[in-house]
């Protein structure tokens, strides 16, 4: 994808893990049966504490997010290895988790399912930003605007698992290379 993601972020911190993006009473939804897959985005971070995020992810009775852009501190989406996290996300409407460093699990999971572009910081900014900010996320151009200020920030280099991501998925990337069948 070549488009710049332009929107509203949501701030969180460290250490955000699988129970918070999506806790575990929502994983008998089934993320193949279209009707859940949009219900699983509803409860998207959810589990964090409401003392610390006040602004909900998802407002209560919607099935997308008003934040197309996640801002994190260090390792984000550690806890479980359940591909339900960034499905969640991506449901909601998530485009993009910019964040210090990840759990391996989460990022794996993320260019597997093509939910969302896990991209890594070059310098922190979940201290600096807050719910709400205003953000260009360019992948070509490898950085974020913020568009008060129109400072931009580098991030990391996606290399090969950007191509993944913007198949939609680790599936649809070997379908379109020839290295599996195509489903017919």
């Amino acid at each position: 994808m070549n488009t710049p993601f332009t929107g509203r972020a949501y701030v969180v911190g460290h250490n955000i893990d699988t129970d918070q993006i999506i806790p575990a009473q929502y994983l008998n939804l089934v993320p193949t049966i279209a009707k859940e897959y949009k219900e699983l985005g509803s409860y998207a971070m959810c589990g964090l504490p409401d003392s610390l995020y006040p602004e909900r992810y998802v407002q209560a009775g919607k099935l997308d997010s008003d934040f197309p852009i996640v801002v994190a501190g260090r390792n984000y989406g550690c806890g479980s290895s359940r591909e339900h996290a960034p499905i969640a996300l991506g449901s909601a409407g998530c485009k993009v988790v910019l964040a210090e460093s990840f759990a391996r699990i989460f990022f794996r999971n993320s260019v597997a399912t093509g939910e969302l572009y896990p991209c890594e910081l070059s310098e922190p900014l979940c201290a600096r930003l807050k719910t709400g900010d205003e953000l260009i996320v360019d992948l070509d151009k490898e950085q974020i605007t913020l568009k008060a200020t129109n400072q931009t920030i580098a991030i990391n280099p996606l290399g090969d698992v950007r191509l993944v991501v913007d198949a939609g998925g680790l599936f649809n990337y070997a379908r379109q290379n020839g290295m599996i069948p195509s489903a017919s």
